[in-house]
């Protein structure tokens, strides 16, 4: 009988099969996360032209390329690890389906053609792209194993995201656009570390080192104090931002779907991946589509 890794060598560097495998490695359904760089679109609303639209949809496809181009680097550093895991054994490198050099080398001329097309919008987008390419294989190599500092890397990569829609369409940010932003992260990569320690306390398979130097009631209290100040900080926000004072009543929206997120971390004990809550749950979902048009219609109505 023929070991796997034996069959995994023979294979041909290139394939019928390999263009969906590329495809496929650049995890496309984790894409929903990059939404997050239309945040500055969105509350430049009466600004927005057909022009800054385009280039907002040209800067998340390139902000989705570079993050592909970080699981690139990320699967091809675990992929024998991954063989070993019930779940990531799957994903093309590991399973031995996508040859590892052709993965890189599309890899690297994926993310030199997205920081040559990147600048073209803003050099400080390309900027922000290479930052945030570093930043994140920085967190594969070692920052995932640093306790706090994880959060800390996942809530920088959403501030990040919604920093790289301002970039695109020339427009400033206000100090609590970006708290709530940062602190709205926070929110999230608490949530996700909670999921994790939940699956590992089940004995279903979680294995980051990480998670030995968290407890639930730890993170319980961060959750629940970045739960009160993104609270406070969105409403201060919506008073104090220069905008329409009416975005005030979006305050219950935003309320409701943080409620409706600890709700699903705590009782239905999910939260692991926050971009496929966001369309799983037909609460969290609905509620994002009703912030989205109130606060187009507010800025449309009352600006």
């Amino acid at each position: 009988m023929q070991h796997p890794q034996n069959k995994h060598a023979s294979q041909p560097v290139f394939h019928s099969q390999s263009p969906i495998l590329l495809i496929k490695q650049l995890r496309p359904k984790q894409w929903t996360k990059n939404l997050l760089i239309f945040a500055a679109p969105l509350f430049s609303f009466e600004t927005v032209s057909a022009s800054t639209l385009i280039d907002s949809i040209i800067g998340f496809f390139l902000l989705c390329f570079v993050s592909g181009c970080v699981y690139i680097v990320n699967d091809y550093m675990d992929r024998e690890a991954d063989r070993n895991h019930p779940v990531k054994r799957h994903r093309p490198m590991a399973s031995g389906r996508l040859n590892p050099t052709l993965a890189l080398m599309f890899g690297a001329l994926l993310l030199t053609s997205s920081l040559v097309i990147s600048y073209v919008l803003n050099p400080l987008f390309t900027g922000l792209l290479g930052l945030y390419f570093v930043m994140n294989v920085g967190y594969s190599l070692r920052l995932k194993h640093v306790v706090i500092i994880d959060i800390m890397i996942i809530a920088a990569g959403f501030v990040l995201r919604a920093i790289a829609g301002g970039l695109v369409i020339h427009v400033p940010f206000t100090p609590w656009f970006l708290l709530c932003t940062m602190l709205l992260s926070l929110f999230l990569a608490i949530g996700k570390r909670r999921h994790e320690l939940v699956l590992l306390q089940n004995e279903k398979g979680s294995h980051r080192k990480v998670l030995d130097h968290y407890s639930l009631e730890l993170l319980d209290q961060f959750s629940g104090i970045v739960t009160t100040a993104t609270i406070i900080s969105y409403s201060l926000f919506t008073f104090t931002s220069g905008r329409t004072i009416h975005l005030m009543w979006t305050i219950p929206l935003v309320i409701y779907g943080m409620f409706r997120y600890l709700y699903l971390i705590h009782i239905e004990k999910k939260g692991g991946s926050p971009d496929r809550i966001l369309f799983e749950d037909m609460h969290i979902l609905v509620t994002v589509l009703i912030y989205v048009a109130s606060v187009i219609g507010i800025l449309a109505y009352f600006e």
